[in-house]
């Protein structure tokens, strides 16, 4: 009978603290305009999202990096929609 390896379970490390940075120090997106630079701040939230074959193969064609590729789409249209609310 095969004797099974021994499992070891690691403690659960701690949540990182926040770091607080001064606002110059924040590197900004290039694809964020200036008029939102002062506000942005990465947080990120995990997020289920069923998109179409064909969407997620286009964005992926590009390999690595397609979440974020999404991610830069989904905000130019937040932005251009904010533009247009404004007008």
């Amino acid at each position: 009978m095969k004797q099974r390896k021994r499992v070891i379970k690691r403690a659960k490390v701690s949540r990182r603290v926040k770091r607080t940075r001064a606002p110059e120090k924040v590197r900004r997106p290039r694809y964020l305009p200036d008029e939102l630079a002062g506000m942005y701040r990465p947080v990120k939230k995990p997020v289920t999202l069923r998109l179409d074959a064909d969407i997620l193969e286009w964005f992926q064609r590009d390999g690595k990096g397609y979440q974020t590729r999404i991610n830069q789409v989904l905000r130019q249209v937040m932005i251009a929609q904010r533009k247009r609310s404004r007008e």
